[in-house]
C-alpha cells in the first residue's frame, strides 16, 4: 500500500474554518476505490498545522491524484495556507494498521 502523511500550515484567518474547507474532498477520497484510509489531525504544539494520514492500495493513489476533486482541492485549499504541505509518501508492504509489537495493552 502507499502510505502517505502531509502536514498543512494554515493562515490564522483560517485556522479554525479547515476542517470544513476541506471536507468535500476529504468525503471525496473517502469514497474512492482503493481508499484505506483518510485522517485529519491537528497538531498540539502548532495549532495551525493539520496532519493529514491516507493510505491507499498500490494501484489506486494515482488515481487520486488524477480526480477531479483533487483538482477541485488543488484551487481551493492554498488560499488558506500559510506554506507548501511538506510530505512523505511511501510504499510499505502491509495492507492495514498492525498492532504495535513493542507495547500491548492486555
Amino acid at each position: 500500500m502507499i502510505f502517505i502523511v502531509v502536514k498543512f500550515r494554515t493562515k490564522p484567518e483560517w485556522t479554525d474554518r479547515w476542517l470544513e474547507l476541506v471536507r468535500p474532498f476529504t468525503e471525496a477520497t473517502r469514497g474512492e476505490m482503493g481508499n484505506k484510509w483518510f485522517e485529519w489531525s491537528r497538531s498540539v504544539d502548532h495549532p495551525d498545522e493539520f496532519v493529514l494520514v491516507e493510505a491507499f492500495d498500490d494501484d489506486a493513489a494515482g488515481a487520486h491524484v488524477g480526480s477531479e476533486h483533487f483538482k477541485a482541492a488543488m484551487k481551493t485549499m492554498p488560499q488558506a495556507l500559510m506554506s507548501t504541505p511538506k510530505i512523505v509518501s511511501q510504499g510499505v508492504d502491509q495492507d492495514d494498521w498492525n498492532e504495535m509489537g513493542e507495547f500491548a495493552v492486555v
